[in-house]
């Protein structure tokens, strides 16, 4: 019989190597959480607005809006931030425009924080749409390029520069996209003067969704003393009821500071400590961090609260301290099964786009729990961030109610072989740094997606996702990486480098329209095939029909409900058997309808949600939802007051 201890030291030594590779990733951009040590302002609400409409976009530049007040410039419009300013006007000129608008915002600096040199002052911006650049009293402080994660800077010494002046912020925001951003999209100029007027251009994208552009996530402005947590890196594990966390904390602006590492439980009780920035807590009799349905106790969390002391030039002993939630579970990949704590994982779950009315890919808190509702009323265990980060806020809730997260960068649409090129590809690995460096430490997140649909059957594909996959794993040798693929795949240039294959098909809708007939036949083939060649796990991380809700037929036809429910209905009969073999989840196409560009093929909007845009339900919701739950209670884990009977699954 295997001794425990001995167990448990090969576990640990095997942490301790994952743990080595985590220090690569400290770079700093640790969620802003208040402590006794650190505060934030948030500057959310209303800032003065203005689109640059000159025919070169570039006026703004020219004439250095950034030096006075914006509404000193020219007119400006009040904008709400966080929200996309696309649907905010009744102007058709904004709500398509391409280029940079600029926003700006006198704040006021709790004295304290200008008058002591202790505290560092950091802005912060949660995400802006696509390329940014920021001011503070006239002052450049930072730019950023990529539009779904977080930049920031440290703006204290501009404020004490003049600390009577007000603090006034200024964000430039262009939403262009280029063969070399992520997504990529081409400026294509019409240039015949019968047809269009003088300089004028189309933004061409290549992906399913609108280019909403503005501040999508919350700004505020956040304090640490100058010598503070920079950023933690944690890997955990368990064995025979003990569990293990490897943590490593970086630290800036001093090389003398001690450091303290609790941890407590839901109820505040220490478990376990350490001292010094790298080292691994034991808890004994572990809470594990569990899937929701999975375990009558999802999404169990500890607090890790790091303290760190340091003394100062006058002998004073300065604190900060940080506290990182912390989910104890491990992440596994056979063959066929995607194990979560050792346990078989299978994914029954959506995939979803931060959209809604009015406010368009804007963070907003009531549309964020509604969602979360809504999941777990559909026995949804699992998500897809299609096609890009989601806010971080989002991946916290997650945290909390252990919906696991497939985490997918903004890599939709690579379709042109000139976005395989250097530029892209160093572009693409710096932002693959910036995702993995943010949400590393989420429980949540089981697994990275780079990409959705590239042209991977390209010759430069390989190279590339090889590339990119191997620079994943790099940083993050704990998680499983793939990308989304719709190309053939004995053609499929990447699909050697990933872990689980994930493949969209959408039978009897993009091909073969209306032939319900055919989605057994052509399903149990794509699985096959893919399996046959690679032996690796499969996701059917797309399949689907529009619906125009309200529209029905019988016999069903396409876009009305009945016709989205038998094409379920005949991709479940496949998923039943698959399942038992090598498919590992099925994630529907989409959660709800989304706003896409204008086209002959989209009536105001991809309608393939099983709610509307307005979050209410189809006839598709409550198939799935049946389908859900009965699946989540073949596990027989689940406690009795979550064993929903079908006869209360009302199903058209």
């Amino acid at each position: 019989m295997a001794c425990p201890v001995k167990h448990l030291q090969l576990h640990l030594i095997l942490l301790f190597a994952l743990w080595d590779v985590c220090s690569m990733i400290n770079s700093g951009m640790l969620f802003p959480r208040e402590s006794s040590s650190r505060e934030i302002k948030e500057l959310n609400g209303l800032w003065s607005f203005r689109a640059d409409l000159s025919p070169n976009r570039n006026l703004g530049f020219e004439q250095a809006w950034y030096k006075r007040r914006l509404a000193e410039t020219g007119p400006v419009l009040d904008m709400p931030v966080p929200a996309s300013y696309n649907d905010i006007t009744q102007d058709p000129k904004l709500r398509d425009f391409i280029g940079w608008v600029w926003y700006d915002r006198e704040v006021v600096v709790p004295s304290r924080w200008v008058a002591d040199k202790n505290i560092r002052v950091v802005l912060r911006v949660g995400s802006a749409h696509y390329s940014s650049v920021v001011w503070v009293n006239g002052v450049k402080v930072t730019e950023h390029h990529g539009g779904h994660l977080p930049f920031e800077a440290e703006i204290g010494g501009v404020l004490r520069g003049d600390p009577t002046a007000p603090c006034r912020i200024t964000i430039a925001v262009n939403n262009t996209l280029t063969l070399q951003t992520l997504p990529p999209g081409n400026i294509q100029y019409l240039n015949d003067p019968s047809r269009y007027p003088k300089g004028y251009f189309v933004q061409n994208t290549y992906f399913d969704f609108f280019n909403y552009a503005g501040i999508h996530r919350s700004v505020l402005l956040y304090t640490t003393p100058q010598t503070y947590v920079n950023d933690i890196a944690v890997v955990t594990d368990f064995a025979d009821g003990l569990g293990a966390i490897a943590y490593d904390v970086a630290v800036s602006g001093s090389s003398n500071a001690s450091l303290k590492v609790t941890l407590t439980d839901g109820e505040g009780r220490c478990v376990a400590a350490a001292t010094g920035p790298k080292g691994v807590l034991k808890v004994v009799d572990a809470t594990l961090w569990w899937p929701y349905l999975m375990h009558e106790r999802p999404g169990f969390l500890y607090n890790m609260e790091v303290c760190l002391q340091v003394a100062s030039a006058r002998g004073e002993v300065l604190e900060d301290r940080y506290t990182l939630p912390v989910g104890i579970r491990t992440v596994k990949v056979t063959s066929t099964q995607f194990l979560i704590n050792n346990k078989p994982f299978y994914f029954h779950g959506v995939n979803k786009h931060e959209d809604s009315d009015i406010r368009g890919k804007g963070f907003d808190w009531p549309l964020v729990v509604k969602d979360f509702n809504l999941m777990k009323w559909l026995g949804a265990n699992s998500f897809r961030t299609s096609h890009y980060p989601y806010d971080e806020e989002i991946l916290h809730m997650c945290d909390r109610h252990g919906i696991v997260v497939i985490d997918e960068s903004p890599g939709v649409g690579i379709r042109d072989i000139r976005s395989f090129g250097n530029a892209s590809l160093a572009h693409h690995l710096d932002v693959m740094g910036e995702l993995v460096t943010r949400d590393k430490n989420h429980p949540s997140v089981v697994m990275w997606s780079v990409a959705n649909e590239p042209a991977s059957e390209m010759p430069p594909a390989g190279l590339y996702f090889e590339t990119v996959i191997a620079h994943t794993k790099a940083l993050d040798p704990t998680r499983p990486v793939t990308y989304v693929t719709n190309s053939n795949y004995a053609r499929d240039k990447g699909a050697p480098f990933v872990d689980v294959i994930c493949v969209n098909s959408y039978l009897s809708w993009y091909h073969d329209p209306g032939a319900l007939e055919v989605i057994s036949l052509q399903l149990n083939t794509q699985f096959e095939e893919w399996y046959g060649k690679y032996k690796k796990p499969i996701i059917q991380s797309e399949y689907g029909a529009d619906v125009v809700p309200g529209l029905h037929s019988d016999p069903p036809v396409m876009f009305s409900e009945e016709y989205q429910v038998m094409v379920l209905r005949s991709y479940h009969e496949v998923f039943d058997q698959k399942r038992k073999q090598y498919v590992i989840g099925e994630l529907i196409w989409n959660f709800a309808d989304f706003m896409t560009a204008q086209g002959v093929t989209r009536v105001v909007g991809n309608k393939k949600g099983i709610f509307t845009r307005q979050r209410q339900p189809k006839a598709g919701a409550y198939t799935l939802r049946e389908r859900y739950w009965r699946i989540a209670n073949e596990t027989g884990l689940l406690p009795p007051w979550t064993k929903y009977p079908c006869s209360q699954l009302r199903s058209p």
